[in-house]
């Protein structure tokens, strides 16, 4: 049954968004997940240093000191490693992803799906319009062909218009949560309150409106909503951020000299297009078919083995046989 109280869910409905503190058990929850991820570091570090890409396994650090050590060295974020998708395109049959039991728990803690149910109903779907990110302090990332770190702060933007208009009738629910304490310095979430009212707005590909930190993504220009209304999310671990398909949102830049770790994930009532039905999705919750919730890795792993597979004959080479977004250049916004 749902646990959000009245007064929670309408602010959720009328704020356009909601943080609830205490809803995921750090030690059962999220630390299983930090010991998966360090294995995965692990690994990664190890293929690197084989491959004389590293000159060292830095296996006295810690992880966040031993993944920062990773990207100063090599250049890269390697965040493929450690996502729990897919590329849209150019996909190798060994292109790594993670989906291992501790990130399925997290996906399906009954706490975090008690939320969920408060907002979209019982019956409830895993979207796989979901990341995990993990974001070095900006001043070590990488730049991209516009200057801008990789993995940087995240721009403006609403989670509709990230799939395609298929989907524009899903009741899609965006929660995310950090498995660190997460502080201003570290580039927390931040939202625009009321943003969810004036539905959809134009998302501008290669925009270099809003400013040279932000130039190049593709974003809201901040001529069509209230940019200065802006408020910082800044969480504990444990808390749980919810948001509308329609709130405009994205992050501050990670000044700190520590790592910002979140789970970005998607959820929406069972029966709904995804938006990104190329990639599976699973039956989270379901009171009337409890049989068909998924909580085994293994499957969960197969089903993205398979996509994997079959994204090998999609979307290689500059072509997009699956479309995965809506927006085109030349729309009179962009201006």
């Amino acid at each position: 049954m749902g646990c959000l109280t009245a007064e929670q869910i309408a602010q959720f409905e009328e704020e356009g968004y909601l943080v609830v503190e205490g809803v995921l058990d750090p030690k059962t929850v999220l630390d299983p997940v930090i010991e998966e991820y360090t294995d995965v570091l692990d690994t990664l570090v190890r293929d690197l240093y084989e491959r004389e890409e590293i000159s060292s396994l830095f296996e006295d650090l810690d992880f966040a000191e031993r993944f920062v050590a990773v990207c100063i060295e090599t250049g890269d974020v390697h965040k493929q490693y450690f996502d729990f998708s897919l590329p849209f395109q150019n996909v190798e049959p060994d292109t790594p992803f993670w989906t291992g039991q501790a990130v399925l728990n997290a996906f399906t803690a009954e706490s975090l799906l008690d939320c969920v149910e408060s907002l979209i109903g019982p019956e409830i779907y895993s979207n796989p319009v979901q990341h995990v990110r993990i974001k070095p302090p900006e001043h070590i990332l990488p730049k991209n062909q516009f200057g801008n770190p990789i993995l940087g702060e995240t721009i403006w933007h609403q989670d509709q218009g990230v799939v395609v208009p298929e989907a524009d009738e899903t009741n899609m629910l965006t929660v995310w949560f950090a498995l660190e304490d997460v502080d201003i310095e570290q580039g927390p979430l931040k939202v625009v309150p009321g943003s969810h009212k004036h539905g959809l707005l134009t998302h501008c590909p290669s925009y270099f409106g809003n400013g040279p930190k932000t130039a190049g993504g593709r974003q809201i220009p901040e001529s069509l909503f209230e940019a200065e209304r802006m408020i910082p999310l800044p969480v504990k671990r444990g808390d749980v951020i919810f948001l509308p398909r329609c709130t405009v949102h994205g992050s501050l830049p990670n000044v700190s000299d520590k790592i910002r770790w979140s789970f970005d994930l998607r959820y929406n009532p069972i029966g709904q297009t995804t938006g990104r039905e190329a990639f599976p999705g699973f039956v989270a919750r379901s009171r009337k078919h409890p049989e068909r919730e998924l909580r085994n890795a293994k499957v969960w792993t197969q089903m993205w083995l398979d996509t994997r597979k079959a994204m090998l004959k999609v979307n290689q080479g500059g072509q997009t046989d699956v479309l995965f977004g809506r927006w085109t250049e030349g729309h009179p916004d962009c201006a």
